[in-house]
Formats: structure tokens, C-alpha cells, sequence
């Protein structure tokens, strides 16, 4: 489960949409807001922020957003590419998206999966940054047990087993206790498809 989870660091399989802070008014917009909101961030290079959401499904998702010339692009790190069952995941990430407020599910190249969304710098505010970012938590942290069960279920068969075996705690795979009591095929239920479709503000 580890690999899983893992995020690659800052963000490296999505480049960076400008490569230098072209606007520092809304480079200074996003400062303040992390900052006021006690979000602990790096500023890795000019206009680009990156940090961590805490969930409970998903303790951390890793996020970066880049100040650019033309609009603001927001970039988290959801799951590694699925193991298996890759059709079905990815069709399920594309219905999801229909419903979904400012941001939206992406592969890259890897088959990672991530939240992306592209604010212009006109709309730049503290207020719209924060349903953006609280968008990004609500849909990562709900869509994940999910996108686990489509991608990972042998994964998550064998490591309930190994646990099992030798006593080990099965409390992270609770959420997966049903159908890996049961032996069934996990099917997708209601982890992600909450009424979740406007953005849960940060404040």
C-alpha cells in the first residue's frame, strides 16, 4: 500500500504550466492566503508554492500551484497509475470529472493520477482560491478509496491476507473490510460519489 500513496516530490510528473513568476500581485494573492490559513508551503522556484492538504481517507495530498504569465494552475497528486483494471478506473475518473467543480482528474505520461484546474489571474482572490483548494481535498480525499478498489484489489487482497496471517493491524484496509470478507469483486459505492459536487471552502 505504501507505493500507493507515495507522492513523487514536487509534483515531477506534471511540468510547471510558465517557468517564471510573471505576476507577483497574484503571486502575493497565494502567499497570503496559505499563510493566514496556517498552511505550511515551499516556495520551490518564482510564482511556485508547493504543499499538503491533510484528509482522512487520504491523510496527505500533495499540491503545487504555479503563478504564470496568463493564469494560475493548481496540481495535485492523487494515486499511482492502477496495477490493474486500468479501463475501468480511468472511465470512472472521466464520469466523475462531469460532476466536479474548477478542477478535474488527469493522467500523465506514467499513468499517474492528479487534480488539475487553470484559474485565470483576473479571478485570483483569497475567496476563489480557497474553493479551488477546497475542491481539490474534498475530491481527493472521497474519490481515493475508490480509485483503490478499481486499481488495487489484488494489491489490497494480498496485503489483507499477509496482515492477517501474522497478526498484523488491518486498520488502514478497513474501508475494504466488506468485500475482502466477503471474497466479492470490490464494485464502486459511495467513496467519491458523495454529494460532493460544489467545493468544501478551507475557512
Amino acid at each position: 500500500m505504501r507505493r500507493i500513496v507515495e507522492h513523487p516530490p514536487n509534483l515531477a510528473g506534471v511540468l510547471p504550466d510558465e517557468n517564471a513568476e510573471q505576476n507577483p500581485a497574484a503571486a502575493a494573492v497565494v502567499r497570503e492566503h496559505l499563510t493566514e490559513h496556517d498552511i505550511e508551503f515551499r516556495e520551490t522556484g518564482e510564482g511556485v508554492f508547493s504543499f499538503s492538504l491533510p484528509g482522512e481517507r487520504k491523510l496527505q495530498t500533495a499540491v503545487r500551484v504555479d503563478v504564470g504569465k496568463h493564469a494560475l494552475g493548481v496540481h495535485a497528486f492523487v494515486c499511482r497509475a492502477p496495477d490493474e483494471n486500468h479501463e475501468g478506473v480511468y472511465r470512472w475518473l472521466l464520469e466523475r470529472n462531469l460532476r466536479m467543480y474548477a478542477v478535474s482528474f488527469a493522467v500523465d505520461r506514467l499513468g499517474d493520477i492528479y487534480l488539475g484546474a487553470r484559474l485565470p489571474l483576473a479571478a485570483v482572490t483569497s475567496e476563489e482560491l480557497d474553493r479551488l483548494l477546497g475542491a481539490v481535498l474534498t475530491y481527493s480525499d472521497e474519490s481515493f478509496n475508490t480509485i483503490l478498489e478499481l486499481g488495487f484489489a489484488s494489491s489490497i487482497r494480498k496485503e489483507w491476507a499477509w496482515r492477517q496471517l501474522r497478526g498484523e493491524s488491518t486498520a488502514n484496509l478497513e474501508a475494504f473490510r466488506g468485500w475482502l470478507e466477503s471474497g466479492a469483486d470490490p464494485s464502486v459505492g459511495s467513496v467519491g460519489d458523495e454529494d460532493g459536487d460544489e467545493s468544501k471552502g478551507r475557512g
